[in-house]
């Protein structure tokens, strides 16, 4: 995940793309991206558990 200036840093990692399902759909497609030295935090754990949901709930009881 990464928002607005982190974004475009991390973008930048990108070496090739290349689209493997749903093409039509454009941004939304399945991508496998060739990415080297590319920071990031990984939303959704293999349980389906999201960050965007979990990390609320636990930074509002600290």
């Amino acid at each position: 995940i990464a928002t607005g200036g982190a974004a475009y840093l991390i973008s930048q990692s990108i070496k090739d793309a290349k689209v493997l399902a749903f093409e039509e759909l454009g941004m939304e497609a399945i991508y496998e991206f060739d990415v080297k030295d590319m920071p990031v935090t990984v939303a959704v754990d293999t349980e389906g558990n999201s960050i965007h949901t979990t990390g609320p709930a636990k930074w509002r009881t600290i």
